[in-house]
């Protein structure tokens, strides 16, 4: 049975992550700080869902402290999914965004090399693009001018990568996430407070005129692409790579409202406020390397991503 340690194991993206791997067949070594950037119990519900499972271990453990606490010896893999997200909050907390995705991923390197793991896929975010004038977003662009420290503190990971593949033959894939959604979304992200706010009654508050754009991008599809990330570079040596996973469709700000509204049947009830400093105009994947290396085919229309999170939000709301 194949090894594997996820970092971030408890938060959206990595706890279905987890999931995936664990009915495959591997053996899964999760990694979790339970940071406080929102409520622990969303993250205990989340790990909840596999915790039990008998080839899957936990261990509670912010990666800028170090992993020597793992005992585990056969680890294969290593999917570094752990990170301090956010745009506006780290324009607000910069230092916690360095000692994070910066010296966490670091150390998360020291640990690789002190037990001899050779095969990492990471992950980056589409925020390094900046605001990219070329549309859409290739791996090959310039990205010397990200607009925020989260931004930053994700191409910082990238060039430490390429230098730990180049001074010690770590097989590595860089993976750019484009805006992911769908059940279990962190509740600080748009469609997760828009939903919320409708079921309320209350008005949605959009910055700038609703026409900025994001390559919503449903997460199975993302984790399907993680998952052949993590097979090309176990089948594969001698890899140093970068790839976007987006959905290649960006949608406006303001067709994303109506969409929800529609969905939920309501009446539309929206706020028009300033944009906000460090977000970007668009993000908009060239999805093309993903689907010749990876064989990446996003699969879900944004119409069926947001009902599938309706569905999820209330479902969740009602348990609750």
């Amino acid at each position: 049975m194949v090894t594997i340690l996820v970092t971030g194991c408890a938060g959206f993206i990595g706890s279905h992550v987890c999931t995936l791997l664990l009915n495959e067949g591997f053996k899964v070594i999760g990694v979790d700080n339970f940071d406080p950037f929102y409520s622990r119990s969303v993250k205990e519900s989340n790990l909840a869902a596999f915790k039990s499972h008998p080839a899957f271990s936990f261990y509670e453990i912010d990666i800028a402290e170090g992993l020597d606490a793992i005992t585990e010896k056969d680890i294969r893999a290593v999917i570094h999914l752990a990170a301090k997200a956010g745009v506006r909050p780290s324009i607000e907390d910069p230092a916690g965004y360095i000692s994070v995705n910066i010296n966490g991923t670091q150390k998360v390197h020291d640990f690789m090399q002190a037990r001899g793991i050779n095969k990492l896929v990471f992950a980056s975010s589409s925020s390094v693009y900046g605001n990219n004038k070329k549309m859409p977003f290739s791996e090959d662009d310039n990205v010397d001018n990200p607009i925020s420290p989260y931004a930053y503190s994700k191409k910082a990971g990238e060039l430490m990568n390429y230098t730990l593949h180049h001074l010690y033959n770590v097989d590595l894939i860089n993976l750019r996430f484009f805006t992911v959604y769908g059940p279990g979304q962190r509740p600080d992200l748009a469609i997760h407070k828009f939903v919320e706010r409708i079921a309320k009654g209350q008005p949605l508050v959009l910055f700038g005129k609703g026409d900025t754009a994001r390559d919503y991008t449903y997460v199975d599809d993302t984790v399907s692409g993680i998952y052949s990330a993590l097979q090309y570079c176990l089948n594969n040596t001698g890899i140093y790579t970068t790839v976007n996973l987006g959905n290649n469709k960006p949608v406006k700000l303001n067709e994303l409202v109506d969409i929800i509204y529609d969905a939920m049947g309501k009446e539309k009830n929206v706020i028009y406020e300033a944009m906000q400093p460090g977000d970007v105009d668009i993000t908009f994947a060239d999805i093309a390397k993903a689907g010749h290396l990876l064989d990446y085919k996003p699969a879900t229309d944004m119409s069926t991503g947001i009902k599938k999170f309706i569905a999820w939000y209330n479902a969740a709301n009602k348990e609750g």
